[in-house]
């Protein structure tokens, strides 16, 4: 196990009706005006937004709003908000929705306290200074509610890329599990396979003997695989519905990635597919996760020989044990199948003619070296070839 810090100070509310106590709790983080940021559509008609809002005037707090988050939020939007931010001197934002609405609100209280461009932050600098953030989360899925992290897509060519810092981990998020409940399946199916794709990635290591985060990822991933037909059976679940909020953030909080290298390559593979195609993420790594596995398994056969017999049941071969690994990346594809996710370019929308593009975003766009590195370095023609392994 390498050396490592870790430090989560979010505190959370969880459970039916959490929502009620948003004021209270952005007074308790000091928040006097706050930015209420959200996507549309949803949190609007189901009433959550005019909810938040009596909250926190029931409380005695300052508001102001900027709606039209995108999935994939734009850089063009954060811009926005940290106009507004400094213009009404807010000191908090609050995030209402899903990943892309927490993560468009990182960004926001990242940029309203620095003096350059906030897209600085995705390029490798680190975020040291933000507002604080808080979240309410709509949708099981990014883990960004407990996260240090946030994506955001850069309308000047595209670009999709990560910004990271402890400054930007929400000091509180709400977790009420039956907002949840009206998400339509392939939404709720995405989220699943973001939250399992975020626990892989962090599975995927060349650091030794890390058997408590192994293990933590197992069970996690066991729970993923429990709880996602059941919600997919019967959207109303409370329970299932519960579980799977809880694995989220603890997917992507890092619990279970201290002290061990990760992986990542699948996630900035496909943030290629959803920058291009605007598709759902999860979507798009539910057709990713599988080509990567079979191009790199080869690494190290016996972490995925393990993966496949501790989380899918595979039976161990072990004068062959790439048939082990092969099998549980297969009892992947066909988990991923049955909740309704795509395994295809074409289920997908993507096209085969634009892989060139695709890759010379992926390996060389706003200044990358050629390569991406994780578990394995994969260079421009390996992705080429793990591109077309999706077609």
């Amino acid at each position: 196990m390498e050396n490592f810090t870790f430090y989560s100070p979010t505190y959370f509310e969880f459970g039916k009706g959490s929502e009620s106590k948003t004021g209270e709790l952005v007074r308790r983080f000091g928040g006097s005006k706050v930015l209420i940021h959200y996507g549309g559509g949803s949190v609007v008609r189901s009433g959550l937004l005019d909810r938040v809002k009596k909250s926190l005037d029931a409380a005695g707090l300052g508001w102001v709003e900027l709606g039209g988050v995108k999935p994939n939020p734009r850089s063009g939007l954060v811009y926005e908000g940290i106009d507004l931010c400094r213009k009404e001197k807010v000191d908090l934002v609050l995030a209402v929705g899903g990943g892309s609405t927490i993560d468009s609100a990182k960004a926001i209280a990242a940029g309203t306290l620095y003096d350059g461009d906030f897209w600085d932050f995705y390029t490798g600098r680190e975020i040291e200074k933000a507002l604080p953030v808080g979240t309410i989360l709509t949708i099981a899925a990014a883990g960004s509610e407990g996260s240090p992290d946030s994506v955001i897509t850069k309308e000047e060519g595209m670009f999709k890329r990560g910004g990271h810092g402890d400054a930007i981990r929400p000091r509180f998020s709400i977790l009420d599990p039956a907002l949840t409940q009206t998400l339509p399946p392939y939404q709720t199916a995405a989220g699943i396979t973001d939250i399992m794709a975020h626990l892989h990635e962090r599975y995927l290591t060349n650091t030794k003997d890390v058997e408590v985060t192994d293990r933590l990822i197992e069970g996690l991933l066991l729970t993923m695989i429990h709880e996602g037909p059941r919600v997919i059976k019967d959207p109303n679940d409370y329970e299932a519905r519960a579980n799977i909020m809880w694995a989220g953030m603890l997917a992507h909080n890092n619990v279970a990635g201290v002290g061990r290298s990760q992986d990542w390559n699948s996630h900035n593979i496909e943030h290629e597919l959803s920058a291009l195609y605007d598709c759902a993420h999860g979507a798009g790594l539910a057709v990713t996760m599988p080509a990567v596995f079979k191009y790199v398994y080869r690494h190290d056969v016996m972490r995925f020989a393990k993966l496949a017999v501790r989380v899918w049941g595979c039976q161990m071969d072990f004068d062959h044990p790439e048939v082990t690994a092969l099998a549980g990346i297969e009892a992947l594809e066909n988990f991923l199948r049955s909740i309704g996710m795509p395994l295809t370019f074409a289920e997908l929308g993507a096209k085969e003619e634009d892989i060139p593009k695709l890759v010379e975003a992926l390996c060389y766009g706003d200044g990358r070296p050629g390569s991406i590195s994780g578990f394995v370095t994969l260079n421009a023609d390996d992705c080429t070839k793990i591109y077309k392994m999706m077609v």
